[in-house]
């Protein structure tokens, strides 16, 4: 591979933060790292040809498949991932009090129908509770404050889906605390609640128990992101592998600060018993607790291609050997 120039978007995590401060680079590759304080931001940029690679939520990644041709491919990197059940908010007079009780509520969702973190909840929904989103009416908007409709990017509703976007200067945080909605779908935690809220509770009170069993039931830990390519610099001998092996030891150094510390009980972390919360991931995760590559990630990665189909966001069922680039499938 010969010496080329990238420009590279996406956030600086704990375990990226390698590649922003050049601690970690990328073999044979003069690399420009960029990050936006909000992430939908280097979404936007990568859709506009500012990058070259990019961190990219998945829905905003598969939606460009059923444009013309996309232009992206993935590679088998997912630097946001988070367990959803805790993403379900409902008012607390709304009647709620299982899952299947959202059956025909209205649910506000943030910024699309089918945000990253609003697919595998809806998913699961349907899958365990047997909540079919069509059931329900839905709200789209900002959760503390308002945005417009994403313009950028197609924004399929399946037919027979209510939809609407809430109306100029109100935020879905509100319109649950007051009742003009029943239930949320967020990504963000609504500051009603972070601030003490009585009106607004969790569908599932203990989040972490249920989100634990999901893991142990299903093996899946739930990824929002993934790092596309542009498919033309795909193509190039030797690139997409070395991208690949710098994310990889950008993260793996982050795991092995995790456990080497364990022994001196975390010293360097701020939070109070962290080292009991370490031992526990690492006895229901493993020791690789955070992986890369598709064959350890294959499961949830189906999962969330067949959520995406089932509801109405892509056109037909895409596998993981049409989207993530043919070098790294064996990862």
């Amino acid at each position: 591979m010969t010496n080329r120039t990238l420009r590279v978007g996406g956030y600086r995590y704990e375990h990226t933060e390698a590649l922003f401060d050049g601690r970690v680079t990328i073999d044979g590759v003069d690399a420009t790292f960029d990050s936006s304080p909000l992430i939908s931001d280097t979404f936007y940029k990568m859709a506009q040809g500012q990058y070259d690679v990019a961190e990219y939520g998945l829905t905003y990644f598969l939606r460009s498949w059923d444009t013309e041709e996309s232009p992206f491919l993935a590679l088998p990197i997912f630097p946001n991932r988070n367990f959803r059940h805790s993403a379900i908010y409902v008012n607390v007079d709304a009647g709620i009090t299982k899952p299947e009780d959202l059956v025909g509520k209205t649910i506000g969702e943030f910024a699309l129908y089918g945000h990253d973190a609003g697919v595998w909840p809806k998913g699961i929904l349907s899958d365990d509770f047997g909540v079919d989103p069509a059931s329900c009416k839905w709200v789209i908007g900002g959760t503390d404050f308002p945005i417009p409709s994403f313009g950028w990017i197609p924004q399929p509703v399946p037919e027979g889906v209510d939809v609407r976007h809430a109306a100029d200067g109100q935020t879905l945080s509100s319109m649950l605390e007051s009742g003009e909605i029943d239930a949320l779908i967020s990504v963000d935690v609504p500051k009603a609640v972070l601030e003490g809220s009585t009106k607004i509770r969790r569908l599932f009170p203990d989040y972490e128990a249920v989100e634990r069993d999901y893991y142990a039931r299903t093996g899946i830990f739930p990824m929002m992101h993934v790092i596309a390519i542009r498919k033309e610099l795909a193509q190039e001998p030797g690139l997409v592998e070395a991208i690949y092996k710098a994310y990889l030891a950008a993260k793996d150094q982050v795991e092995d600060h995790y456990r080497s510390n364990a022994a001196k009980q975390h010293m360097s972390v701020i939070t109070p018993w962290f080292s009991q919360l370490f031992a526990e991931n690492r006895a229901l995760l493993g020791e690789d607790w955070w992986p890369y590559g598709l064959e350890k990630n294959r499961t949830a990665v189906d999962t969330f291609l067949r959520y995406h189909y089932e509801q109405g966001l892509s056109k037909s069922l895409l596998t993981s050997e049409d989207i993530f680039v043919p070098a790294l499938q064996q990862s």
